[in-house]
């Protein structure tokens, strides 16, 4: 378990399904991300999934659970890229009405610190829609750098979008630490 002052992240269980699909699985949620699983028993099965990766040390995944909530209002995912999670992707979703509340910053710096910290990550890499101002911003307000757009590379709701690629290196994360 990481946590903040806000916000705590944990592995994500099989009890998380039904909050996780009625937070991630709506329109506004979704309008600029791979489809969440659709019911809660296919997020249930999305969980054993991230468990079994998990423990062959090729994935981490984390519920985002506001301090006094009892369930997970988005998930934090890290994935690892090369042998030695030396390079990972990461990725997030968090529901609607926590958008704009700061729970990301929050939740952000843990998975991060977690990443470079205890995992090793020297680069961390995400993707955004280039329509998805919100997760643009997002990855802009916690230090990762644009560094080029993916063209027509994302299949979302039967239309190809254009990706910003964003990256984080340890180096300059640990620089914004001292700070």
């Amino acid at each position: 378990m990481l946590e903040g002052e806000r916000v705590q992240l944990r592995e994500l269980q099989r009890s998380d399904s039904a909050p996780l699909h009625a937070m991630l699985a709506t329109d506004t949620v979704s309008q600029y991300i791979a489809p969440p699983p659709a019911s809660p028993s296919e997020f249930a099965r999305f969980i054993a999934r991230t468990r079994r990766l998990r423990a062959q040390g090729r994935h981490a995944g984390f519920g985002v659970i506001p301090r006094n909530a009892d369930h997970p209002v988005g998930i934090f995912q890290l994935w690892r890229l090369d042998g030695a999670f030396d390079v990972a992707e990461w990725g997030f979703a968090l529901g609607a009405p926590f958008w704009g509340s700061g729970l990301f910053v929050e939740a952000a710096q843990l998975a991060l610190q977690f990443a470079f910290g205890t995992l090793g990550v020297s680069r961390l890499e995400g993707r955004a829609a280039r329509e998805n101002g919100r997760g643009n911003g997002a990855l802009g307000k916690i230090g990762a750098t644009p560094e080029g757009i993916l063209r027509r590379c994302f299949d979302c709701h039967g239309q190809r979008l254009d990706h910003v690629m964003w990256a984080l290196l340890a180096e300059e994360w640990r620089e914004r630490q001292s700070y």
